[in-house]
């Protein structure tokens, strides 16, 4: 009796050794892809809704697929918020790659009109941007990459009699 009275004391500790081992299964070595908004289109700009589609370039510098599930964002120019919102749209950028993920926002500028006007009065001015988020990623478990990042844009570079 004195000897199953042992296992059974040795049994918990024994799960609670393992239990570390578990852990190094969900543990996760792979680094962060990075994020770039690179293009800014423009669909269509009417007096009270602005549609633009937002191109955005996801390295993978990891050497397993990444599966991006969706991304939530804010999107500054200069002080001005021009969207907000989320979008779910399920890709797999392999391993030491980029891929491509397409945004569609929609905006009212018309209550901001003299921001908007004033940030174009000279087409070739820098207007700085600012991307605020979160990017959704992992194929069973849910891991959220933070996006952060600061950049310029070139209002003549979205205005097509500008690129001729």
């Amino acid at each position: 009796m004195l000897g199953l009275w042992r296992t059974l004391n040795i049994l918990p500790l024994l799960l609670i050794l393992n239990l570390g081992g578990c852990a190094s299964w969900f543990s996760d070595d792979s680094v962060d892809p990075a994020v770039h908004l690179v293009k800014v289109e423009v669909v269509r700009a009417k007096l009270l809704e602005q549609k633009f589609i937002l191109h955005f370039r996801i390295d993978n510098p990891n050497d397993s697929d990444l599966t991006v599930r969706g991304m939530e964002y804010r999107i500054h120019l200069a002080d001005m918020l021009l969207a907000e919102g989320e979008h779910e749209h399920w890709i797999t950028v392999g391993p030491k790659s980029s891929a491509f993920y397409r945004i569609p926002i929609r905006t009212n500028l018309w209550p901001r009109v003299k921001e908007v006007v004033k940030m174009l009065k000279s087409p070739h001015q820098q207007v700085p941007y600012r991307l605020q988020g979160e990017m959704e990623t992992g194929l069973f478990i849910a891991h959220y990459v933070h996006l952060e990042r600061n950049g310029v844009i070139i209002p003549a570079d979205l205005i097509p009699e500008h690129n001729r």
